[in-house]
C-alpha cells in the first residue's frame, strides 16, 4: 500500500495535459488538474494532490520517463516519497497506470482540449472511477479498497 504510478493524458495537439496518479494496491486514482506539462508545474501539481493524503499511503511513486518527469526532485523534497522510472518503451512497468488512463479516456476522449475541461468534471470523472468495482480487486472499489487499508493499519 502507499506504491503509485503516474502519468500525464495528453490532449488536443499535444497543448494540454491533465495527471493521472493510481495506487497500485487500490486502484486508487487522482487525477491533477494542469495548466501546462512543464515539469516544474507537474511536480507541484502532484505534490500538492500527494500531500493531501495520509502518510501511510505515501511511499512510492513510479513513472515513465518523460520530460514533464524532469523535476523529480521537488516531489521528493514536498512529500518524502521515493521516485523511480520506468524503463525506457516498457509501458507495462507502470500497467495500472496505462489501464487507468484508458479508463479515463471514456470520459475524455483523445482530441479533448483539457484546457477546456473544468476540475469539477475532473473530480467526478475521479469518483466515478474510484467507485466503480474491479475484478482484479475482488469486485471492490477502490475507495472501499483505501478504507479497507486504512482501518486494517490503525
Amino acid at each position: 500500500m502507499g506504491h503509485w504510478e503516474g502519468d500525464l493524458v495528453i490532449g488536443k495537439n499535444h497543448k494540454s495535459a491533465i495527471g493521472t496518479i493510481v495506487e497500485r494496491k487500490t486502484r486508487f486514482t487522482l487525477i491533477v488538474k494542469l495548466e501546462s506539462k512543464k515539469a516544474g508545474e507537474v511536480a507541484n501539481e502532484f505534490s500538492k494532490i500527494l500531500n493531501k493524503l495520509n502518510p501511510i499511503y505515501k511511499k512510492s511513486i513510479t513513472y515513465d520517463n518523460g520530460i514533464e518527469m524532469a523535476r523529480h526532485e521537488i516531489i521528493t523534497k514536498n512529500t518524502g516519497m521515493k521516485i523511480y522510472f520506468a524503463h525506457p518503451y516498457s509501458s507495462w512497468e507502470r500497467g495500472t497506470n496505462e489501464n487507468t488512463n484508458g479508463l479515463i479516456r471514456r470520459y475524455l476522449p483523445k482530441g479533448t482540449n483539457f484546457n477546456e475541461i473544468d476540475i469539477n468534471k475532473l473530480q467526478t470523472i475521479q469518483e466515478k472511477l474510484n467507485n466503480r468495482p474491479r475484478k482484479i480487486i475482488g469486485y471492490k472499489t477502490p475507495k472501499e479498497m483505501m478504507d479497507l487499508e486504512l482501518k486494517f493499519v490503525a
